[in-house]
């Protein structure tokens, strides 16, 4: 019986340690010398679990910026093992790439290949802990930002964060933790609980969501960059409105934007064919006001 729990914690252990130290990083491949990194993220009692990311360099050498995507969650859970972080290809990173920015994109505890557990749950509608949620979410975003301002090649300050849906909820949350090394944060169609039971504009006690959005709000400190569309079938116009209201009225600051409808759901404009012609003006004329400008 003690071999065998011996046994099991040493198997235990070695889940949670992921891939060898010697193994943390890819060849850069591409124009873009695109790599594979392992974001070292401790879960306190869990111990150091790894996630699986997507690192994206711009032409130049100089010292860049860097931009920190935290992708969304899928309605159905089973689709989560099976999900990969942004490409260097894509539309979004291009945009960022394009401007002289890295672009660093995990996947985080639960999704694709990274190491360990779901750790997101919000528990069941009724009882629903948003909270509790997005600063787990924000948590996992930080230890990226952390690894990647240490990166060779990227300013240690100065960061950008960009998350949608749910990584835009985690973004709001990351606004009310320590994060020094970030200068501005985007949440794209932010948010958590929308598509309850896999439908569409049917969501989990959106008023739970907007009391959690005040509470970020009363603890945030950089102002941010909301960006909604009138036809998004995750969180509606009086959803994300009182969301932006209560984290407006507990003293968070950000500018906020219902933009006009965008394909057949305006949920997916961010990664969506032709978004950046729609979003990427407004994310500009935001990182300009924070002081940030192409390649610096």
């Amino acid at each position: 019986m003690k071999r065998f729990l011996v046994l099991l914690l040493l198997t235990g252990l070695a889940a949670c340690e992921g891939p060898r130290q010697d193994a943390l990083a890819s060849t850069p491949t591409g124009v873009w010398r695109e790599q594979i990194v392992w974001v070292p993220y401790d879960r306190q009692f869990g111990g150091i679990h790894y996630l699986f990311a997507r690192l994206c360099r711009p032409a130049s050498d100089r010292e860049a910026r860097v931009v920190v995507y935290a992708h969304g969650t899928p309605s159905d859970p089973s689709i989560r093992p099976t999900m990969k972080p942004l490409t260097c290809e894509s539309e979004a990173a291009q945009w960022f790439l394009k401007r002289g920015h890295i672009v660093v994109a995990a996947m985080r505890t639960g999704y694709g290949q990274s190491a360990g557990s779901y750790a997101e749950n919000s528990s069941p509608c009724e009882t629903v802990d948003f909270i509790r949620a997005g600063r787990e979410t924000a948590r996992q975003i930080a230890a990226v930002v952390n690894f990647a301002t240490a990166l060779p090649g990227a300013r240690p300050t100065g960061a950008i964060v960009v998350g949608q849906s749910a990584g835009g909820w985690g973004a709001v949350a990351y606004d009310a933790m320590p994060h020094p090394k970030v200068a501005a944060m985007v949440s794209m169609a932010g948010g958590r609980g929308g598509h309850m039971g896999g439908r569409a504009n049917d969501n989990c006690r959106p008023d739970r969501l907007a009391a959690a959005a005040g509470a970020f709000g009363a603890e945030a400190t950089t102002p941010m960059l909301w960006i909604y569309t009138e036809n998004d079938s995750y969180f509606a116009p009086p959803i994300a409105s009182a969301m932006y209201a209560a984290f407006a009225k507990a003293g968070g600051a950000a500018k906020f934007l219902q933009l006009r409808p965008f394909a057949s759901d305006g949920h997916g404009l961010f990664l969506g064919r032709g978004g950046s012609t729609i979003w990427g003006p407004a994310i500009e004329r935001y990182l300009a006001e924070r002081g940030i400008k192409d390649g610096q």
